[in-house]
């Protein structure tokens, strides 16, 4: 059975909201011995369509043609700067509002979610979006339920995904739905990516937005996430970076505002809380700690407590159940 499955663009969109998904899928045919998506691209005139970063790709229907398409089996919307604009159109949301009950999927990539939220198609739905927009969004329809940390969310038949490539782990996730973890694997493999990230993307875009302010400690931090449990001592890092203990101390003041030890205690802090949420079983706070170099138990509950403003236990009792119990939310690193 071949899937039809059609990607919506439109001028200034992101390039990767398109072109990623689109990948996947092709992939996923390219692995196969006989086709199992048939791919379409939508915009608001067959021709080529200017992305956000100036390559256009080209679109082979008008979105009006959506309902010649049948069947129709998944509409993904891609994100970009555009889409503020798209979203005041009324006939880009009629058509929507037409097509969705028709088909089997319809999911946005990015800020896409802006789209199909002011066409009331995410109305009571869990959704995301990119980090940067997700207080916007949640602002703006309050009908929806924003969470700025998952990847990509499935709720009530709508599916929605974080920033830009985000977009291929919700598409592998389609396949792998479609045609199990076997040939969803081997799209990950060709494509070089992970199957499933671990993680989520606000730490991500914590990590982003202490690098871009970093200056000069871009390369130790880039040493620091990479292995948060290692021995990094105060130290060490000056050894790193060819300066005295004083001097990098004076460095994490001025560019991130912090110590160099605070800075790795809340790093070795977030990995410690993604164990939480991640894990299915109760998790030994002994164990927990000794795995991320923070301490005894009780430290690393003081810890925690200080910097989430709850204990380990009642982050896991409010947030872990749901986390771990949901087939198509997983949280990333980016």
């Amino acid at each position: 059975m071949t899937r039809h499955v059609a990607l919506l663009a439109y001028p200034d969109c992101q390039l990767l909201d398109v072109s990623g998904p689109w990948q996947v899928f092709a992939s996923a045919n390219a692995l196969s011995p006989q086709p199992l998506y048939q791919l379409t691209l939508v915009a608001d005139a067959v021709g080529p369509v200017a992305t956000n970063g100036g390559l256009a790709v080209h679109a082979t229907h008008h979105y009006h043609q959506l309902n010649r398409l049948r069947p129709l089996d998944t509409l993904l919307v891609a994100g970009g700067s555009g889409v503020m604009q798209q979203r005041e159109i009324a006939t880009v949301k009629e058509v929507l509002c037409e097509v969705a009950p028709q088909v089997r999927r319809l999911g946005s990539i990015c800020s896409g979610a802006f789209l199909l939220a002011a066409a009331g198609l995410l109305d009571g739905c869990r959704v995301t979006t990119h980090w940067r927009h997700a207080q916007t969004l949640a602002d703006e329809y309050p009908a929806l339920s924003v969470e700025p940390d998952a990847l990509y969310i499935e709720s009530n038949g709508r599916y929605t995904s974080a920033g830009v490539t985000a977009g291929i782990d919700l598409a592998l996730s389609l396949v792998e739905a479609d045609h199990g973890a076997g040939l969803a694997g081997r799209v990950a493999r060709e494509l070089v990516v992970f199957l499933q990230r671990p993680g989520g993307q606000s730490q991500f875009s914590e990590i982003l937005r202490r690098q871009q302010t970093a200056g000069p400690l871009r390369r130790l931090l880039d040493q620091l996430h990479a292995d948060p449990s290692a021995d990094h001592g105060l130290e060490s890092m000056a050894d790193l970076m060819a300066v005295s203990t004083r001097h990098l101390t004076r460095q994490f003041k001025r560019h991130l505002n912090t110590t160099p030890g605070a800075y790795l205690t809340q790093l070795r802090l977030e990995q410690a809380r993604l164990a939480l949420l991640n894990a299915r079983e109760p998790v030994s706070l002994e164990r927990l700690a000794q795995r991320w170099r923070l301490g005894g138990a009780e430290q690393l509950r003081r810890q925690f407590q200080r910097y989430y403003g709850v204990s380990p236990s009642v982050y896991r009792q409010r947030f872990a159940s749901s986390h771990a119990d949901s087939t198509m939310e997983h949280v990333s690193c980016l």
